[in-house]
């Protein structure tokens, strides 16, 4: 991976960084790559890392009575986390797993922590992070609550064009809190007479 670009994307979309938090955080993160299907966190396990997506993708889902609800889905230069978990040292209410094969940096809570309490830049850039975050899951709450499926769809497809080639139609549905069969009628319209 190059850290270089890395960082230049981090600074684009986030906040810039100092040289020396530059320096500090490329010598405080893992490169992985990670198997599509493989599950990095478990609902009830606790999890003190992060995960920024360098290629690829993930979703968080939640299982309730034996169905599998798609809650969030992160892509390139998007980061992943169990928040609940990660920020309130409670046990993940969710599992994460990633759709695609992928190459992430993974952070640490305590490096994220020393970090922000090192240099006030990087604590913005998680500041910024979370505040990305909160409102993108605020968005989909009121999505739910106030648009039609066919409305919510849309909305998806008008922020992120490629979802349909990148997650399974299954867990589209389920983010979009409607069935497969809804989310068909809406992607294939019968015409009517």
């Amino acid at each position: 991976m190059n850290s270089e670009k890395i960082l230049k994307n981090i600074g684009e979309i986030y906040s810039p960084l100092s040289i020396g938090c530059q320096q500090e955080l490329v010598a405080n993160f893992n490169n992985l790559t990670i198997n599509k299907g493989e599950i990095v966190v478990r609902e009830g396990q606790f999890s003190d890392k992060a995960y920024l997506i360098v290629q690829g993708c993930a979703r968080a889902y939640y299982l309730k009575d034996g169905k599998d609800i798609s809650d969030w889905f992160a892509f390139e230069d998007e980061f992943m986390a169990s928040i609940v978990s990660f920020f309130c040292k409670e046990p993940s209410p969710h599992y994460i797993e990633f759709v695609e094969d992928s190459l992430v940096i993974e952070f640490s809570r305590d490096t994220i922590d020393r970090l922000c309490s090192k240099h006030h830049d990087f604590e913005r850039l998680i500041s910024k992070v979370v505040t990305k975050t909160m409102l993108g899951l605020r968005e989909r709450l009121s999505s739910i609550l106030f648009n039609k499926a066919e409305e919510r769809y849309k909305q998806l497809i008008n922020i992120r064009p490629d979802i349909t080639n990148r997650i399974p139609l299954t867990h589209i549905a389920s983010y979009l809190g409607i069935t497969l069969e809804t989310l068909s009628r809406i992607r294939n319209p019968k015409k009517r007479i």
